[in-house]
């Protein structure tokens, strides 16, 4: 575990230096291996993209088994601390999710508060108490699992809010006290919003941006200019190669 825990370690430094941490999301070991090459100190794996590239569906069409083993293959190739998305955490006990995730050699998590197998969002407390067991559990192993706290409040598929703004403070905030080490409030829709939820949360805040049209809430160089602490891609990156490809392959038909 020493080296896992070095690596922990590390990808928790990095979301403190005072500059964004641009964690690029990848799918398979070529992805991470080109990701380590073009310089970044760490990586991401998104489960869109990684469903995608298994021929399965995001949103827990694949199973915790399915998932460890694009994580397992992605750990093995590269040599930078990785953290994983592993959605709601495939109905999982905490314990059980944080010994299979660190077996795999992932160091951080995304855990997010749709639960897809039953069509509903959690209650504030209840995805709360889930991250609180998941930092119990890495604590316990010795392990500074960066947790990456995930709410849906934006989002208004599974439950809409007549604030979604307060909701999600109010959620990441509750995550934060519960041991997240960074929240995610996805579809954040503009800068303003952005703004109100860096003011209200102490810990890193992470944002999901296009690598080259960026987020709801700005370009590259404002969310950093904004004081954003963490940029993932999720599944834009990979869609945005499916476009490249297309344009290449497309004079050859």
């Amino acid at each position: 575990m020493t080296d896992l825990a070095a690596k922990a370690s590390e990808l928790l430094r990095l979301h403190h230096t005072g500059s964004t941490l641009v964690l690029p999301t990848v799918w398979d070991a070529w992805s991470a291996r080109a990701v380590v090459a073009a310089g970044f100190p760490a990586l991401s794996i998104g489960s869109h993209p990684l469903a995608d590239s298994r021929g399965q569906a995001d949103n827990e069409g694949m199973t915790l088994d399915d998932a460890l083993d694009g994580i397992r293959r992605i750990t093995a190739a590269v040599d930078v601390p990785v953290t994983a998305d592993v959605e709601s955490g495939y109905d999982t006990p905490a314990a059980e999710l944080v010994e299979r995730v660190l077996e795999a050699g992932a160091v951080g998590i995304n855990i997010e508060d749709t639960v897809h197998s039953e069509g509903r969002l959690r209650e504030v407390e209840e995805h709360a108490d889930y991250i609180g067991a998941l930092r119990a559990a890495a604590d316990q192993a010795d392990i500074e699992l960066v947790i990456n706290a995930r709410t849906d409040a934006f989002v208004g598929k599974v439950k809409t809010f007549d604030d979604p703004l307060a909701e999600a403070v109010r959620r990441s905030q509750a995550c934060e006290a519960a041991g997240a080490r960074c929240v995610y409030p996805v579809n954040i829709p503009d800068a303003e919003s952005l703004g109100i939820l860096l003011a209200e949360l102490s810990g890193p805040l992470n944002v999901t941006a296009h690598p080259i049209n960026g987020a709801y809430s700005g370009s590259f160089e404002e969310l950093k200019a904004a004081g954003v602490h963490r940029i993932t891609f999720g599944p834009l990156l990979q869609m945005a190669l499916a476009e490249n490809l297309t344009a290449l392959v497309d004079p050859w038909r």
